[in-house]
């Protein structure tokens, strides 16, 4: 966004921005300014209002959470802004364009009216020499306006053209901000937005919605003993099975280093872990190439998987939390197994 703030009025937000970041954990960076100086300076209101009821908890915030902040407050808000924009515009000339046609439409009937008008006046003995030529007159004004009418839509059309190219341009450019680069699958923005999108359309009578929570079994010993090359092959190989067997309305993603995720809208529970011990097995049978040379590395990369249903009642960020306790737990009865977490009580009036 742009801002219209005075060098005093910068400095003074400079130094409230840099105080908020020394009493959290997150790096001195400037996605961490960012965020404060929108929230110091009153400029993004659903910002603040997020950072205020954070900031009464008494916590402290990390990178990730301001990586969060970030993303859903104002890089989402740039990419859907322009949308927005694009589709107004869009809106907007295919309407003068609609406008124009009809009054071309309007103008070719007076024209072609006015024609048969003048055939009549100017044939033979109806003396009416004088009203023909003021009728061609009217005549040769009309066509002219005919001509103007026609190039407008002409270039009506081209700049309709132009703008849903760009439209479709910043939906691309929005689509590809959503994905991860090395898996290929959503990444960590494009979680949050499609499980957002998931409990919004909830019904009561909808069955689910699961959320599989995967992490790659002793990841950093992989990284440490074949480097972070083989690691990143490792990665893209539980991209790709997440990729061929997550399809649908379901979403796969990267939720950050070696942990993946799938969000389920539509699945009970019984299916969440039906579907999270074929992919459990999927992994553990894979194989995986060291890059340079023909050696198979076999048997040696595993994941453990956390399911949670949603409850009633219940928030993305707990859905979340509950899902990472059974991964949790996956992780502390062996590795390379599913957990599905309890189920605990619908909320109060719910």
């Amino acid at each position: 966004m742009k801002y219209r703030h005075s060098a005093a009025q910068s400095t003074d937000y400079l130094r409230l921005a840099l105080k908020h970041m020394t009493q959290h954990d997150a790096g001195m960076h400037p996605t961490s300014y960012t965020v404060w100086y929108e929230y110091v300076s009153g400029a993004n209101p659903a910002l603040r209002r997020e950072l205020d009821s954070l900031l009464q908890g008494g916590g402290r915030l990390n990178d990730q959470k301001i990586d969060d902040l970030h993303a859903r407050h104002i890089s989402e808000l740039d990419a859907r802004t322009a949308l927005r924009i694009g589709d107004s515009v869009s809106q907007l000339v295919g309407h003068v364009s609609e406008s124009t046609a009809a009054a071309g439409d309007e103008a070719a009937r007076f024209g072609n009216t006015l024609a048969r008008w003048n055939e009549e006046l100017i044939a033979p003995a109806t003396g009416s020499g004088a009203l023909a030529s003021g009728v061609e007159d009217i005549l040769r004004g009309t066509r002219q306006m005919q001509e103007a009418i026609s190039t407008l839509r002409t270039r009506l059309a081209e700049s309709l053209s132009e703008t849903e190219r760009l439209r479709q341009e910043v939906a691309r450019a929005r689509e590809e901000a959503l994905i991860d680069t090395l898996t290929g699958l959503t990444n960590r923005k494009g979680f949050d937005l499609a499980l957002a999108a998931c409990l919004a359309e909830e019904s009561a009578q909808s069955i689910g919605p699961c959320l599989l929570m995967i992490d790659l079994d002793h990841f950093k010993k992989i990284n440490d003993s074949l480097g972070h090359v083989f690691g990143d092959r490792v990665l893209t190989t539980v991209g790709q099975i997440l990729r061929a067997n997550v399809k649908g309305k379901d979403t796969a993603a990267r939720y950050g280093g070696e942990e993946f995720a799938v969000v389920l809208p539509n699945t009970p529970r019984g299916g969440a872990v039906g579907l999270a011990e074929a992919l459990r097995a999927l992994v553990a049978a894979s194989r995986v190439r060291r890059s340079g040379d023909r050696e198979l590395v076999v048997g040696n990369i595993s994941v453990s998987i956390g399911v949670a249903d949603r409850i009633a009642g219940e928030s993305a960020t707990d859905l979340v939390n509950r899902a990472d306790r059974a991964l949790y737990a996956a992780k502390m009865q062996g590795r390379n197994r599913v957990v599905l977490a309890p189920r605990p009580e619908a909320k109060a009036g719910q």
